[in-house]
């Protein structure tokens, strides 16, 4: 099972199009039949476990004390498929609509070693969310599906795995859509750190006498300094918070501003920007995942098989950081070294087809 897992993520990352059990049966000429791979798919169920299990020796070798474990969620998107417990109808932020797919919700590792300058950056745990519940929509009369596990227990759920995992890590990285008080609270009794982006409409005191007296005021209302962080109080949250405005400008030339928050009071305005960077790491594995290993690009249609798949494109998206590391290249730049070598070698096949047309014709001439 293992030589053809790694086979199979070998094709994921050499392929530039959908990837299917014949084509890479065609691509090792038959060595290996199409009927091994799929049983691959169908026979087994790769799950997280399996997938820490492959990072372990890896993270081991790499983890400190003071990383990060960042979550977040990513529509793999699968609109000719039909819907099942884990592809259905999901709201893409990005676009602001509901589109149909796979929602992918990822435990991401950033880890560095102080003498290597390329940091770890790979999944240690995934969960896709399940709709497996069914429900009778009142005003349609239409059958829907809602999901019995919420992403935030996932989230939480997850992080109880790594730390019984022995994961090292500091802090829990994550954007606003995880930033309830249920999941602060949670995080800082597990005696980690959170650094999370909250939404400008939560309330907060800025005392504890304001917030004793329920003097909730919007974040937004607040004229607060940028880069300077203040101790504040979140409405439905028990325990103080460090709160850090940011403002930025966006691509189109219009700013933009963030709050940040965490449980660490000591934190520096410097350690704010330094460490909330980190989780754009889990915003280029997602477009990697898409991009170089195939994570949109299987036909399987059951739900087993589609996760499976999943698993695949997770190890090949590993597989392509270990080659980071050793080449100095990024996803993309190494996934256009293989584009490369595959249209060279395109055109030598064409030239030898072109010859032997030629040669046809003066035979028959």
């Amino acid at each position: 099972m293992q030589r053809l897992l790694d086979l199979y993520t070998d094709y994921l990352l050499s392929s530039f199009g959908q990837t299917t059990a014949t084509g890479l049966s065609k691509a090792l000429d038959g060595t290996v039949s199409h009927d091994k791979i799929t049983r691959l798919l169908n026979d087994h169920r790769f799950k997280s476990k399996d997938l820490w299990r492959e990072v372990k020796p890896l993270v081991r070798e790499f983890e400190n004390d003071s990383a990060c474990l960042i979550f977040d969620d990513s529509l793999l998107e699968k609109p000719y498929t039909d819907e099942n417990e884990i592809i259905g109808w999901f709201y893409d932020h990005s676009e602001n609509r509901n589109k149909k797919g796979i929602n992918l919700l990822t435990a991401f590792y950033h880890s560095q070693k102080p003498d290597n300058e390329i940091p770890l950056r790979i999944p240690v745990a995934f969960e896709c969310v399940k709709k497996d519940v069914s429900y009778t929509d009142k005003k349609t009369g239409k059958i829907k599906r809602t999901s019995s596990v919420t992403k935030n227990e996932l989230m939480r759920e997850m992080i109880i795995q790594c730390i019984r995992n022995q994961l090292k890590f500091q802090y829990v990285l994550a954007d606003s859509w995880f930033a309830s008080s249920d999941n602060m609270l949670f995080i800082h009794r597990k005696k980690k750190f959170f650094l999370m982006d909250m939404k400008s409409n939560r309330l907060i005191a800025l005392s504890q006498e304001d917030r004793s007296a329920g003097n909730w005021i919007r974040l937004d209302e607040l004229d607060i300094t940028p880069k300077t962080p203040i101790k504040v109080f979140l409405k439905d949250l028990e325990i103080p918070v460090l709160l850090c405005k940011q403002v930025f400008t966006n691509k189109d030339g219009s700013m933009g501003e963030m709050y940040l928050v965490t449980n660490n009071l000591k934190l520096s305005s410097d350690d704010f920007n330094t460490f909330y960077k980190k989780r754009w790491g889990v915003e280029e594995y997602h477009k990697s995942i898409k991009q170089n290993t195939g994570a949109e690009k299987s036909p399987t249609r059951t739900e087993r098989t589609q996760q499976n798949h999943l698993f695949a494109s997770m190890l090949a998206y590993i597989k392509l950081e270990k080659l980071k590391s050793t080449n100095k290249m990024n996803h993309f730049a190494l996934k256009s070294k293989l584009y490369l070598a595959a249209i060279k070698a395109a055109f030598k096949e064409l030239s030898i087809l072109k010859n032997m047309n030629d040669y046809s014709n003066l035979l028959y001439a």
